[in-house]
C-alpha cells in the first residue's frame, strides 16, 4: 500500500521541489527472524521500495524530495511483541522511537537504525560468515514468537515429516517454515 500512497502525494511533491517520505520499516527489514517470515519480507520489501525511491529521485536529479527509512528494533508498546524474549539488547520505548522518528526528517537523516549502534552492527551481516551470524541472531532473539499466555507450548507431532511445509492459511498467524504442528504460536 505504500507505493499507492506515494504515487498519490510524489507528482506534487515533485511539482514543488518539496516534500519529505518517511517509510517506517524494521531492523527485520535487514535481519531476518525465525518464526517472522512473513514481517521480515514484509520489512525487507518497504526497506528495498526506499531505496529504489531515493535511486529514482537521485537519478531524475530531484533534490527537494527527501526520503528517510526507519528501522527500528521491536517496540515494546505496540502488543506485538510484548513477550518476545531479546536477550541483550532491550525493547524500545514507543515514546523514544517517536522522538527519532522526528529528529531524522528535521535532520534529513536517509536511513535512522534504532537504536544507533546497530548501524555499526548492521555491515557485519556481510562481512561474517553466515554460521557466525545466524547463531548471532538466534543468541539474540532466541523465540521471536512468544509461548502462549498459558506458558505451555502446545504438543508437538510424534512424526514431522523431513521437508518442511508451508501451512499458509488467511489469518492464520505468523507464515513461518516450521511444520504446521508447530504453528501454536501467535503474534
Amino acid at each position: 500500500m505504500l507505493h499507492v500512497t506515494v504515487k498519490a502525494f510524489l507528482p506534487s511533491m515533485i511539482e514543488n521541489n518539496d516534500g519529505h517520505i518517511v517509510t517506517i520499516a524494521s531492523m527485520a527489514g535487514h535481519v531476518g527472524v525465525a518464526k517472522l517470515v512473513d514481517y521480515c519480507s514484509s520489512k525487507a520489501a518497504a526497506c528495498g521500495f526506499d531505496e529504489a525511491l531515493r535511486l529514482e529521485l537521485e537519478t531524475q536529479g530531484i533534490k527537494g524530495v527527501r526520503t528517510s527509512l526507519i528501522c527500528p528494533y521491536f517496540i515494546r508498546s505496540t502488543g506485538m511483541f510484548e513477550e518476545v524474549n531479546s536477550r541483550f539488547v532491550p525493547q524500545l520505548n514507543s515514546n523514544d522511537v517517536a522522538d527519532r522518528v522526528v529528529l531524522a526528517i528535521r535532520t534529513d537523516e536517509p536511513f535512522a537504525l534504532i537504536p544507533g549502534y546497530f548501524r555499526v552492527l548492521l555491515p557485519f551481516k556481510w562481512l561474517v560468515p553466515w554460521p557466525c551470524i545466524s547463531d548471532l541472531i538466534r543468541g539474540l532473539v532466541p523465540d521471536a514468537v512468544p509461548v502462549p499466555a498459558t506458558g505451555h507450548a502446545a504438543p508437538v507431532a510424534e512424526k514431522v515429516s523431513s521437508k518442511p511445509s508451508l501451512d499458509v492459511k488467511l489469518g492464520g498467524g505468523p507464515m513461518t517454515v516450521l511444520p504446521p504442528a508447530r504453528h501454536d504460536r501467535h503474534v
